[in-house]
């Protein structure tokens, strides 16, 4: 009897974790955008419209296994239990066509993937990542155990999703932050509030609310286990401050007219009636006719300008002007670039670089 009831305990313990074995893939890094979940072998993504779609992953219960072509064919991977928020780093992304649960037992299985990266989120004292830094690989109720209590503005999250909140012990307001850069927690309401912080389960699923608003995208540079890396002169270092910005101002400025007036309307009457009377006594015949108008239209002329005023009239008005101011203070970043296995690459530093970079077989920076 006692056999039968192992046999049983270990049948239930099988079967429940073949039921919580799981594998969810998103269509964009950091588990963003559509997601497609399945407990079953999948020969072909297209029948889910997701074929070369996936590029992060979350597995849950056991390892998988994912292909780049339909039936299992192809380059295959291993992913173990964990957090794949990019695929870019097996040269996977938006690759894969299959998937199965892995079993060491088949022919040819695939190479294991690099183990997932555990989450860790950093926060800093003040805006755009500046200042003190608080950085935790495990939740934390209290932030206040470590002198951080109510004093982070900035934060940086990499590999798995965090779940932030302003008061100790996860409660008062709190947002689900994704991986990715987030400068100013003004724009969520909670700069200088955080009190307590805690990882989100990889299978956990939350409605758009919940989330904060999406971050800059960060590169994760923690060094992977059993990661081969090498050490790479700089070739150059530049400088990069934020752009130009315009600063307008109103002021008062004189400006100078010419005074124009109206015609002398009853000028013009009066001038062309004595204009007439002069015009018809010169001349005699067809011509007296002819000094008759053009003593009219003389006369009229006179007369409308009769009383007119010239001249300049000065007054002032609100006048914008407009002018470039050229960037001060801190740089935003250090562009910097070195050469590995003859091609040029580029990163991007919060603050100057060494005389070296640490890199992984592709050339990828490295912590």
């Amino acid at each position: 009897m006692k056999i039968l009831h192992t046999a049983f305990a270990v049948l239930a313990t099988a079967l429940a974790a073949q039921a919580s074995a799981q594998v969810t893939f998103y269509e964009h890094d950091n588990f963003g955008g559509r997601a497609f979940t399945t407990q079953e072998p999948v020969f072909n993504f297209r029948d889910y419209g997701f074929n070369d779609r996936a590029s992060s992953v979350v597995v849950t219960g056991r390892p998988w296994e994912v292909c780049e072509h339909a039936e299992f064919k192809g380059r295959c991977m291993v992913l173990r239990p964990g957090s794949y928020p990019s695929l870019s780093a097996m040269d996977m992304n938006d690759r894969l066509s299959s998937t199965r649960p892995y079993v060491p037992e088949r022919p040819n299985p695939g190479s294991f993937a690099p183990h997932p990266m555990p989450g860790q989120i950093i926060f800093y004292e003040h805006n755009d990542f500046q200042g003190r830094a608080f950085a935790t690989e495990q939740d934390v109720p209290s932030f206040a155990q470590f002198g951080f209590n109510n004093r982070a503005s900035s934060v940086v999250v990499l590999g798995e999703r965090w779940e932030a909140c302003e008061h100790r012990d996860f409660t008062g307001l709190c947002v689900i932050l994704r991986p990715g850069r987030y400068p100013n927690l003004g724009a969520m309401g909670l700069n200088d509030k955080l009190s307590s912080v805690r990882a989100v389960p990889s299978a956990a699923r939350y409605d758009d609310a919940r989330y904060a608003p999406r971050p800059v995208p960060v590169y994760d540079w923690r060094r992977r286990p059993e990661e081969r890396v090498y050490e790479v002169n700089v070739s150059s270092v530049r400088a990069v401050y934020a752009a130009p910005q315009q600063r307008c101002w109103v002021e008062r400025e004189q400006v100078v007219r010419e005074r124009r007036s109206e015609p002398n309307v009853g000028g013009a009457v009066v001038g062309g009636l004595i204009g007439g009377i002069l015009g018809h006594q010169i001349g005699g015949g067809t011509g007296r006719d002819i000094a008759t108008v053009g003593g009219v239209v003389a006369g009229a002329a006179i007369g409308a300008n009769a009383g007119r005023d010239s001249g300049q009239v000065t007054s002032t008005q609100n006048v914008q002007r407009c002018a470039a101011v050229p960037a001060q203070g801190r740089p935003e970043y250090w562009d910097v670039t070195y050469n590995f296995r003859g091609t040029e690459h580029h990163m991007q530093t919060s603050t100057p670089p060494g005389a070296t970079v640490t890199v992984n077989e592709s050339g990828e920076p490295r912590l």
